[in-house]
């Protein structure tokens, strides 16, 4: 096992975060750490399972942590080469299993930082996929804690998975009637999480394994705000005076990332921004882990193109199989040059209309730019609150897991954001982004999202504000934990 950074602070609580696999799940749990450091004087210890995919981005994460504050321990990787086909396994199973093979080394690290004279570990805080470390924590007596990265429309899902399981034989795509959440607005099957549309499927067996542990949690810290999601939230806390018993449930959110990873987050993008007029730029850019097919790689250009509109687009190499083939690879998985599979004279005849980078921007710089006017996103929730928090319309463009879900938050509920339609060809047309382009950057509709964006950016920092909702939440846990420290003294 590998120590990161073995400088400590001697202090006398200490909360380990147990992230895992992939950075849309590792990014917030930073920013839970920082807040957990910088507002409450913990000190905080990440354990790390390692799948095997490149350890880099993260790295370079933690390197800018504080290291007296802030430890890293890397755990060993684990291997699938057991599995048949495993090149093709399902990211929930791969993220499920990379922590489930992790949990012998797991134990001893909390071996050694119970016994650790010097510090009282008072709580382990795992992800969403992570409720498997439950049969470890309980050798220790150290209470479970579940971070929630994405909405609270999807926790309520999580509970009620079990009872939906029960309820229906079908395929959950060919549900006959919406799905109402407690406080939601209704949810189609075809538009619940990818992971759960085949029941027969081993990731649909592995969540609702998953789902049916989450009762079992001291307590969920979830990703997102009152104001954001109010019936959800309201909901499930009132499920707790119930016969329905839940964990307690707290609002944290919108955790972003904060400060720079990069030091050359100047680029030539932002520079390029800077001499565009005030909202004129619509920023298309799928995530770390965003992928599409060749052919919709060219409907999307031609329709950038086809709308006229100043646009600044972060572009990956096609994939045929996946809408999520980097999603272990923050900066692609093929060593082409994307620009290659880009429409014959594209670049020429956009040029100083558009910019096309490749692989990655810097998102948060993007989106707080003044020129940045409306954002082409495949609906991630770290994407969707960095957009909030800058208060940036949406064209709704969900790719895999629960992308969708969160669409129809942001385009029923919220209305803030239009969602595009496949055709026929199971594409996205030309014609259509074009349409969605023009009208949010040009359009009276756009500007009606525009506003009702900016109400949420003032809600989002009313949240963490020092007497927001979502500062007192943590607050309220943070006292929890300090609670079980003087309850051993």
């Amino acid at each position: 096992m590998e120590l990161e950074t073995t400088q400590h602070i001697k202090q006398s609580i200490s909360v380990a975060l147990v992230p895992t696999p992939g950075m849309g799940h590792f990014i917030p749990l930073v920013e839970l750490a920082k807040r957990l450091v910088l507002q409450h004087n913990f000190h905080v210890t990440f354990i790390i399972p390692h799948d095997g995919s490149p350890m880099q981005p993260r790295k370079q994460v933690l390197e800018s942590l504080p290291p007296t504050s802030i430890s890293t321990i890397l755990l060993p990787p684990v291997s699938f080469d057991d599995l048949p086909d495993h090149e093709d396994v399902s990211i929930e199973v791969r993220i499920t299993l990379t922590l489930t093979r992790s949990l012998s080394a797991l134990r001893e690290t909390l071996n050694n930082l119970t016994t650790d004279q010097s510090t009282r570990l008072v709580a382990l805080v795992v992800d969403l996929f992570g409720l498997e470390a439950f049969t470890v924590t309980r050798e220790f007596g150290v209470p479970i804690y579940v971070f929630f990265s994405t909405t609270a429309m999807d926790l309520s899902l999580v509970f009620y998975l079990p009872e939906l399981d029960h309820k229906f034989t079908c395929d959950f795509k060919d549900l006959p009637e919406p799905v109402q959440l407690p406080g939601c607005v209704p949810i189609c099957g075809p538009d619940l999480e990818d992971c759960l549309q085949e029941r027969n499927s081993e990731t649909y067996q592995s969540i609702i394994h998953l789902a049916k542990q989450y009762p079992l949690a001291a307590g969920i810290l979830v990703n997102s705000f009152m104001d954001l999601e109010p019936g959800a939230f309201k909901a499930l806390m009132e499920s707790r005076e119930s016969s329905f018993r839940l964990p307690p449930v707290y609002p944290v959110g919108p955790l972003i990332l904060t400060g720079s990873i990069n030091e050359s987050d100047k680029t030539d993008c932002l520079k390029w921004l800077d001499d565009q007029p005030n909202g004129s730029v619509l920023f298309v850019c799928f995530g770390s882990g965003g992928t599409l097919s060749q052919k919709q790689l060219n409907e999307l250009a031609l329709g950038l193109e086809m709308s006229g509109q100043r646009f600044l687009w972060v572009v990956k190499c096609p994939d045929e199989k996946a809408t999520n083939a980097t999603y272990f690879g923050v900066h692609g998985m093929k060593e082409e040059n994307p620009f290659d599979y880009l429409p014959k004279g594209f670049l020429d005849r956009t040029k100083g209309v558009g910019l096309v980078v490749p692989s990655w921007a810097p998102q948060i710089q993007v989106l707080s730019h003044g020129s940045t006017g409306g954002f082409l996103s495949h609906c991630g929730w770290n994407s969707v609150l960095e957009s909030i928090v800058h208060g940036v319309p949406i064209i709704a463009w969900p790719l895999y897991a629960e992308q969708k879900m969160n669409a129809v938050l942001l385009t029923d509920d919220l209305k803030v954001a239009w969602r595009v339609k496949v055709n026929e060809d199971g594409l996205v047309g030309r014609e259509e982004v074009a349409t969605y382009a023009r009208g949010l950057i040009q359009g009276e509709d756009g500007k009606l999202l525009r506003d009702k964006m900016r109400v949420l950016k003032d809600a989002a920092a009313n949240a963490l504000s020092p007497d927001g909702f979502s500062t007192k939440s943590l607050a309220n846990v943070a006292q929890k934990w300090k609670n079980l420290e003087n309850d051993t003294n």
